[in-house]
């Protein structure tokens, strides 16, 4: 089942978000095959606010656990997680 993830940074992280990169991306490897895409979202100027996934995951609760071990997470990087269940159109559909 594919997965909408939309994570945003507390506005009072400081240095949480690049501290913890390098953990966060090492989680991220073991669900290679499995993500669509993934990336930060930016301001205008470029700067982090947050995070997004589609990712190809078991079930809710699998997509539950994928949010609540990630590093950033973990580290109390996030303000709000909203996780949705979508299903793809274009490009070609997945079943």
């Amino acid at each position: 089942m594919l997965f909408h993830i939309q994570c945003v940074d507390r506005t009072d992280a400081g240095t949480l978000r690049p501290d913890t990169r390098p953990l966060h991306l090492a989680y991220l490897e073991k669900f290679v095959p499995r993500i669509v895409t993934a990336g930060p979202t930016l301001t205008e100027d470029g700067k982090p606010t947050g995070s997004v996934f589609v990712i190809d995951l078991d079930d809710a609760a699998h997509a539950q656990r994928f949010c609540a071990d990630d590093p950033y997470a973990q580290a109390g990087l996030f303000a709000s997680t909203r996780i949705e269940r979508i299903r793809q159109v274009l490009p070609s559909a997945r079943e």
